[in-house]
């Protein structure tokens, strides 16, 4: 079954010309099926870059999937026009007293400030409440994931002393989870971030376990049963040439920056980089979607609820 995003999105046309299924809305409308209703809290400076990366990996299901694309209310985007905005994000503020089956925060490129600096805390703090009420499963990612592990467990980000950049060796630390369903012992996942959080701290929680994490930039995917999410520090959704943007970019502006690790060929910048992540990215993807599917109610007003049955 296809994504149902609307025809005017950038997404739909780049994703389906790679073959990824895509619906109209009106097209959608005809079908007798109640489709799962995920949202994108976007807080990346190029939402529509994102947004097709997010789009690609929840629309490769068998089910049915509605995407609603999520901006804060008042923090007003400096590198995407507003006409784009305006056409296809709803403020958060106006869709609070919707139900959702799932909802993707993602990360954002304020690393270097404390949590309660950064402009929209305080909007994104009655965000990750609303989940607890009116979200079924939650799926954080990079400073997304920090950020409510951080506001609901009190486990902060820790600055490195150099960027974590490239694509990093991971161990499968619970096969037995229905999220790692069909995951290698080994494989690499793109990195690209200035802090961390630690093992040791998320262990002393007691409600946080590490499921997928790597001896040299530590934990990646996290599990948080009591909050019904997931938080991932890391980016199977990057696109095979994201690190790359983000090495040229660098390079042209002068900002010191080591060639990401285990990404180029021989280490070799001058060749095209290989995708070594993308089938694991979908993979965990649909494993989410799929656990979502498996547990959500039918009735739409019980999402979220306290007695909506959680798999244990």
């Amino acid at each position: 079954m296809p994504l149902k995003i609307p025809s005017t999105l950038p997404a739909f046309d780049v994703l389906k010309d790679e073959g990824v299924m895509v619906m109209s809305r009106s097209h959608a409308a005809h079908q007798d099926i109640r489709p799962l209703k995920i949202g994108l809290l976007n807080l990346m400076p190029k939402k529509i870059q994102t947004e097709t990366q997010f789009a690609r990996l929840i629309g490769a299901t068998p089910l049915q999937i509605e995407l609603t694309l999520i901006r804060m209310s008042e923090h007003k985007s400096k590198t995407t026009s507003e006409a784009h905005i305006g056409a296809h994000y709803e403020p958060f503020q106006a869709i609070k007293d919707q139900k959702l089956d799932g909802l993707i925060i993602t990360g954002a490129p304020i690393e270097h400030l404390p949590f309660e600096e950064v402009s929209y805390w305080r909007e994104l703090t009655e965000i990750m409440e609303w989940t607890q009420t009116n979200v079924h499963m939650t799926f954080g990612v990079c400073w997304g994931g920090m950020a409510m592990a951080y506001h609901f467990h009190n486990v902060n980000k820790h600055m490195l002393d150099h960027k974590a950049f490239g694509c990093f060796p991971q161990v499968n630390k619970a096969p037995a989870s229905p999220y790692l369903r069909g995951f290698s012992d080994n494989f690499v996942i793109p990195v690209s971030r200035w802090t961390e959080m630690r093992e040791g701290e998320i262990g002393a929680t007691g409600k946080l376990t590490t499921l997928i994490g790597s001896d040299d930039v530590g934990p990646c995917l996290v599990e948080d049963k009591s909050h019904r999410a997931l938080y991932i520090f890391n980016h199977f959704e990057y696109d095979s040439d994201t690190l790359k943007q983000e090495y040229d970019r660098d390079i042209v502006a002068g900002t010191p920056i080591n060639v990401p690790m285990n990404y180029y060929p021989d280490d070799d910048p001058t060749q095209p980089p290989e995708n070594r992540w993308r089938s694991h990215g979908h993979l965990l993807y649909n494993n989410w979607i799929s656990e979502i599917y498996l547990t959500t109610p039918y009735d739409m007003d019980e999402s979220g609820t306290s007695s909506t049955e959680w798999r244990v």
